[in-house]
């Protein structure tokens, strides 16, 4: 049979299913399972494709100059594509989300929107930024945290409990993750580049660090290099890590519910960047330091959790992970590779995950305790008043 013919024959069913549920209602509509499998399946297409596009984003960004129409781009557009079809669906029909989730999309999905402009202009007034942590990429990670917060809850309601559920979320869980991490693979594409260069290596073809070193206004010499390479503080690695993306975990410690959560989405973020790195310098394109000390931490806030103590955890989990994570990470430094931190982060990282994790458990019985109040009556309806 005639392949064309074969795709239409599926393209007119696909139709024929999707159409009834082209309806305009209000979120929270109750949505058929078969539905929320496939709308939630087109989230984790989406993202998993803005993922791959992004981790060859960043080691395209260390050998060439920036391209918009670079394939890292394209892919990671593709993904987009998909998130503002999915919007459109939510906004339009109800269907998969609640009022909340509804509206995290939107925001979410319109920020991320807003900040490709910006972006774009950014480049063209000011040229190469010289780090992932500048202002017009912040707003493109924090529209994507906006969708996948927003993503994360819809999933929570719709999906009924069991492997599943679990597992959707897990994976959820961990594409906030990497998002929340990305712009700290510019210290660990950095910190091997500049070891490499120090050895006679170069990754960056001379045309990118001939521009880069034009717009500091210096010539090419290691100076600018690890300004290149290395452009933010030492100290915001570590605090990075140990605070934000800690708590990520232990988020999805406490809404999954499950034992060893933290540990397998770290695990399921950091095998990715441990797989994806040796095929993109296959590729030709630069190596980077994986965080292989987020598991260390991970497991730690696992171990946190055997505490029953709300308070008592969170303080405790806070220098356990906090330890776990800063030894791991001077290990790795001597063994394998990692960016540069200073020793004097530690105590500031667990006294911030401290207060952050005190904060997310006093939410968490919040809502436990909400969820657990009986309704409240309605008032009777008042009598009749008297007639004669």
């Amino acid at each position: 049979m005639n392949p064309a013919t074969v795709l239409r024959g599926k393209a007119a069913r696909a139709a024929a299913w999707a159409l009834p549920y082209w309806t305009r209602g209000p979120a929270g509509r109750a949505t058929p399972p078969d539905l929320v499998r496939v709308l939630y399946l087109g989230w984790i297409s989406a993202f998993a494709l803005k993922v791959l596009g992004a981790s060859w984003d960043v080691s395209w960004h260390f050998k060439w100059l920036r391209d918009d129409l670079a394939p890292p781009h394209l892919l990671n557009s593709a993904g987009t594509a998909i998130v503002v079809a999915l919007t459109i669906v939510h906004a339009y029909t109800g269907y998969g989300v609640d009022r909340t989730a509804q509206r995290l999309i939107q925001w979410g999905t319109g920020v991320f929107l807003i900040a490709v402009p910006i972006d774009l202009v950014n480049h063209r007034v000011n040229g190469l930024d010289i780090t992932s942590w500048s202002p017009s990429h912040a707003l493109l990670y924090i529209g994507t945290a906006f969708m996948l917060a927003g993503v994360i809850r819809g999933w929570l309601g719709c999906a009924p409990p069991g492997r599943l559920r679990t597992l959707g979320l897990g994976a959820l869980f961990a594409f906030f993750l990497e998002n929340l991490l990305f712009p700290s693979e510019h210290q660990e594409y950095g910190v091997v580049s500049l070891t490499a260069w120090d050895h006679g290596v170069r990754y960056a073809e001379p045309s990118l660090l001939q521009f880069a070193a034009d717009q500091m206004g210096r010539p090419v010499d290691r100076t600018m290099v690890a300004k290149f390479t290395l452009p933010v503080s030492d100290w915001v690695y570590p605090l990075w890590f140990g605070i934000a993306a800690v708590l990520v975990l232990v988020v999805a410690r406490l809404v999954v519910g499950r034992r060893w959560t933290a540990t397998a989405v770290a695990g399921a973020y950091v095998g990715f960047r441990a797989v994806i790195w040796p095929l993109l310098v296959a590729g030709g394109f630069p190596p980077s330091a994986v965080p292989f000390f987020l598991l260390a931490a991970a497991v730690c806030v696992d171990l946190a959790f055997l505490v029953k103590m709300p308070a008592v955890r969170a303080v405790a989990g806070a220098v356990l992970a906090t330890a776990g994570g800063f030894l791991a990470l001077a290990a790795q430094q001597q063994v394998l590779a990692a960016p540069p931190f200073p020793v004097a982060a530690a105590p500031v990282a667990a006294a911030g995950l401290a207060v952050a994790w005190l904060a997310v458990e006093w939410y968490a019985r919040r809502r436990a305790r909400a969820a657990a109040a009986p309704p409240v009556p309605a008032p009777a309806p008042p009598l009749p008043a008297p007639t004669g």
